[in-house]
């Protein structure tokens, strides 16, 4: 890896003026995110009942006696044994990091459109503790541009993250916001897809720190392997198990993958 090698006085010459941007940037992230906390509420009018291990339950249910709920759109596509690479990267930053925001009022359930059956053998399999529950049969994954049937993709009415048409996945990623009042009425106040995950993805925020950056020589994220994958331990596999290793995930960077919107672009 080469780079430039300087003297210890030029080095703090070139942080000082780097220290600029990054605080001029913090400060533009602060009012970021100001306004997203300002965005107008939708009330939510539909009844939606989710399958969960102790049976139905409600999007009330999903709060848990606090007034905020974060919902995770697992990818998991009914009759595909498929998981998604990018997802699980996703939700295993969830379980070290909700037992933090849920002491300030902050509720967390991913959602994904499978029967529940499913849902509880990937969670054995990836060892995830968080709340997780069925929308299989709802119109909850349609009603927040997660899920689209193959009618809309054909046709191409499958908008996703406000304008990107679909054309191969019926699930795709993101996460939701809901807010609930003293009367228990629910209002949805912020939905974020694609890119916008990666707020969620710490390990990207270490990786950025560092000179390779997200050291993704092979496509974007092709490092990420599911936690209970055999090639999750990259750094130590021989030659020909990354490679087998990489062509698997190139299989599921083609455009016909359910991980498709996950990995496929960089926008």
């Amino acid at each position: 890896m080469q780079h430039p090698i300087v003297s210890r006085e030029e080095w703090l010459a070139a942080r000082k003026a780097l220290l600029v941007k990054e605080r001029a940037m913090t400060h533009e992230l602060d009012a970021l995110r100001a306004e997203r906390r300002q965005l107008p509420w939708v009330k939510v009018e539909k009844s939606y009942v989710f399958e969960g291990p102790e049976g139905k339950c409600t999007l009330g249910d999903l709060f848990r006696g606090r007034s905020q709920l974060a919902v995770y759109h697992f990818m998991l596509t009914p009759g595909s044994d498929h998981i998604c690479p990018g997802c699980s990267f996703t939700v295993d930053h969830v379980e070290p990091a909700r037992q933090h925001f849920e002491q300030a009022d902050l509720a967390f359930t991913a959602v994904s459109r499978v029967p529940l059956q499913r849902i509880e053998e990937v969670k054995s399999r990836m060892g995830w503790t968080f709340p997780w529950v069925s929308s299989h049969g709802s119109d909850f994954n349609f009603d927040f541009g997660v899920s689209f049937t193959p009618e809309d993709i054909e046709a191409g009415r499958a908008h996703y993250n406000y304008g990107t048409v679909i054309r191969n996945s019926q699930d795709m990623f993101g996460t939701s916001i809901f807010v609930k009042d003293d009367r228990e009425t629910i209002f949805h106040s912020y939905s974020t897809y694609h890119r916008g995950t990666e707020l969620l993805m710490g390990a990207f925020n270490w990786l950025d720190l560092a000179p390779k950056g997200r050291n993704e020589t092979g496509g974007t994220m092709s490092w990420v392997r599911p936690h209970s994958s055999p090639h999750f331990a990259m750094a130590t596999a021989d030659a020909k198990t990354a490679a087998f290793a990489t062509a698997a995930l190139n299989s599921c960077m083609s455009g016909a993958s359910l991980c498709s919107g996950m990995f496929g672009m960089r926008s």
